[in-house]
This record gives C-alpha cells, sequence and structure tokens, in this order.
C-alpha cells in the first residue's frame, strides 16, 4: 500500500486516496483496512460503494429484489451490449441461464470436461519437451484456458492468439468503472470486432443447429424451428467469452503462484495428487479470486454494515474481499491447501452464482494435475518473479519456471 494511504488519517481521508491502480497493484490491504473499519464504504476514484464481508456479500447476491443486476451506466453493457446474463434479473435471466444448461450443469460438465481439456493439456506439455524454463500463463494455464472453452463454444476455429487478445482488450472495458476514454474506446472497439466474427456462425448455426455452446443458446428450450434473437444471445455469448477463458486460466496460475511459493505445499500436492487436487483448487479460488465483484444497484432502500443505501446507489459486493474475511478464514491472506474447509465465495451467490463454476473448478483441476504430473520438480524462477495485477480480473501476469526434470 502506498505511502499517503498508509499515512491517512481518518477514513475518509483513506478513501478519498485510494486510486485505481492502488487497486490494480494490490487490493487485499485495502479490503483488510474496509472490513476492519468501514465494510460498506463509498470509493470515489471508482464511483462505487464497496461491500467486503462474507456475509453482506452473500446477503447481497441471495437478495435480487434489493440488490439488483441492472446498472445504470454499467460498464459490462457499455462493452458488450445489453441484456446480459449477468445484468439482467428475471425471465430473461433463467431463459439464458436456462440456455446453458445443456454444456455447463455439473453433470453435463463431467461427461466430456476429461476428453476435451487432457489432450489439450497434454499437446501444451509436449510443446514444453527439451526445456528447463517456462512461462506459465501464456504457454500453458492461458492457452488451455481459452482453447478448451473455444471447443465448448464451438469456435475452435479461432486461434489462441485471438482469443487470448479479445479476452485483454474486453477486460479494459468491463472494468472501466472511472469511466477512462481510453478504456472505454479498447473495451467497444474488440467487442464489435468480435460481433463482426461471430455473426455468420450465428446466422449458420440458426439453420443448422449442434451440440455447441452457441446453438444451444439460440436454441434450447425454443419451439421446434423457432430460435433466439442474436442481439439477445450476442452479448451473453461475450461473457461467456471473458469469463470463461478468464476464471479458469486465471484461477490456475493463481493457484500455481501460491503452490510455489509454498514449496511444502507443493510437495504435498505432487506425492498425493488424487487425494488433494480439489481442495488445492477451492484454496486458490479463495485465495485470489479470479473475478473480484459482482456488481449491484440498490432497488429498495435498506441499512447495510451500519451505512443506508438508496435507491439507485452502484454498489460492488466484494467477493474477492469475502474471501478473506478474517471472521470466515483463519490466517486469511496466507496460502493453504490444508485450512478447514469453509465455502469460498468466488463464483458469487444466488441466481447470479457463476453458471460454469464446474466447467472452471474441472479445467483448473486437470491443468494442474497434468502440469504436476509431467513436472513434479517445478519451481519458481527466482531471477523472473510473477507481477500480479487486477482488482475486478486479478492473476499473475507472468509466472516464470524452472521445470526440473519430466516423468
Amino acid at each position: 500500500m502506498r505511502e499517503e494511504l498508509a499515512k491517512a488519517k481518518s477514513i475518509d481521508h483513506f478513501l478519498s486516496q485510494i486510486t485505481v491502480d492502488d487497486l490494480e497493484a494490490d487490493p487485499y490491504p485495502i479490503y483488510a483496512k474496509l472490513q476492519e473499519e468501514a465494510p460498506v464504504a463509498f470509493v470515489p476514484a471508482i464511483n462505487l460503494t464497496l461491500v467486503t464481508k462474507y456475509r453482506d456479500v452473500e446477503f447481497a447476491g441471495i437478495h435480487p429484489e434489493v440488490f439488483s443486476a441492472q446498472l445504470d451506466g454499467s460498464p459490462v453493457d457499455a462493452t458488450f451490449g445489453s441484456p446480459t446474463i449477468i445484468t439482467i434479473d428475471g425471465e430473461i435471466h433463467t431463459e439464458l441461464r436456462r440456455s446453458l444448461d445443456a454444456k455447463y450443469r455439473p453433470r453435463e460438465v463431467r461427461s466430456y470436461i476429461d476428453d476435451l481439456v487432457n489432450p489439450i493439456c497434454d499437446e501444451l506439455l509436449d510443446n514444453l519437451s527439451g526445456e528447463t524454463h517456462a512461462e506459465l500463463m501464456s504457454e500453458f494455464f492461458e492457452p488451455v484456458s481459452v482453447r478448451s472453452l473455444a471447443a465448448v463454444l464451438g469456435v475452435d476455429d479461432l486461434s489462441t492468439e485471438t482469443l487470448r487478445d479479445w479476452f485483454w482488450r474486453l477486460h479494459q472495458g468491463v472494468i472501466n468503472f472511472e469511466d477512462n476514454p481510453a478504456r472505454r474506446e479498447v473495451g467497444q472497439k474488440v467487442s464489435a470486432e468480435i460481433s463482426h466474427e461471430l455473426m455468420p456462425k450465428l446466422a449458420e448455426l440458426e439453420k443448422n443447429p449442434n451440440d455447441s455452446t452457441i446453438s444451444h443458446m439460440l436454441h434450447n428450450g425454443m419451439p421446434e424451428g423457432a430460435c433466439r434473437s442474436r442481439d439477445l444471445v450476442l452479448p451473453s455469448l461475450k461473457v461467456i467469452l471473458l469469463g470463461g477463458m478468464q476464471e479458469p486460466g486465471h484461477g490456475s496460475g493463481s493457484t500455481m503462484m501460491g503452490l510455489l511459493e509454498n514449496p511444502e505445499q507443493l510437495q504435498a500436492l505432487t506425492r498425493d495428487l488424487d487425494g488433494l487436487i480439489n481442495q488445492t483448487v477451492e484454496e486458490g479460488l479463495r485465495w485470489i479470486a479470479p473475478i473480484g465483484s459482482q456488481t449491484r444497484q440498490i432497488a429498495e432502500p435498506l441499512t447495510l454494515g451500519g451505512v443506508s443505501l438508496e435507491v439507485g446507489q452502484a454498489v460492488a459486493p466484494m467477493v474477492s474481499a469475502a474471501n478473506r474475511d478474517p471472521e470466515i478464514f483463519s490466517d486469511p491472506h496466507q496460502f493453504d491447501i490444508f485450512r478447514a474447509k469453509s465455502p469460498n465465495a468466488a463464483f458469487g451467490f444466488g441466481p447470479h452464482f457463476c453458471a460454469g463454476h464446474a466447467f472452471s473448478r474441472s479445467q483448473m483441476r486437470i491443468a494442474l494435475t497434468r502440469l504436476l504430473d509431467r513436472y513434479p520438480n517445478i519451481s519458481i524462477d527466482a531471477s523472473r518473479l510473477p507481477v500480479t495485477r487486477g482488482w475486478e480480473f486479478r492473476a499473475p501476469r507472468n509466472l516464470n519456471v524452472l521445470l526440473g526434470s519430466a516423468k
């Protein structure tokens, strides 16, 4: 935390000094101070009231009649168009969620995920054969994530580079709560590119449906011969492109970083991959939540955390902060795959609980297992330590490792 924040004499002064760059660099010391002194607090730099305690974040998620997903001036809608599955409530939200059931319900994911992700992992790991060093974000975790999602969506003709580029530019628009014109332009430009690229595919799938996510979004639950409009499907498809590419790839990277920083836990995991991998994935998601918040707008006045919230007020229940609430998690800033089990908030709460949670968790499990099975002696490259940034989308920007001997 920079010196000016550390010296802030009052909580109001502290809040007034927070910058977007402070949040991007490391939001967790800020969240910790807010949890202690002002668990519901307005941050001028991003024009949002942050909600940082686990129970308050959970309350917001399970009461959509009070905390509406429809946010005036939403940077999500400004980037993707509207409505999207994450910025709408009621019947439209339910319809969009149901259109995803055929590919993302947990039992459906279990039926295909290993056959999908294992070969992608193995191919990428084969590309590292003979190497002594690797940068895992760009060479493994992000490619696994985007290629797996592309296959399920039905856009596997697009390159890994294109999909990674789409994510990095889309997220600039989506996190633009400070209304930065440059970020808005970047997000809207790539959104238009995606629409142009995907419109022919939507048109083809309207006539010739298949088992892809996009096809199910168009047809699932519709009368025979009918399909949803492209204008309804496309904004939510962009949400899936962003979140589905980002959550598992970045969640895997953060988890691996935690393991590399705690070699004794890494060694324990490599000795018992089958027994410890699921709790390792959950701890990685808790420690650094890939997505920071479920942003909402107050629909009915209420008092939360001792603060009066008025109709129309924009609030950000911070799932990332909730995951480090000391009232719920002991020693919350420590990465610990052996901590007592407690549900984490990484995928949100309530009707907007992430539809792709099973896909993301399974992909993380497979990617980490395949990597550590191939390279059980992997270690951090101390000459190129990770740089981690982001408050809405947080992950290592690089994860340089020494691979060690391969099996």
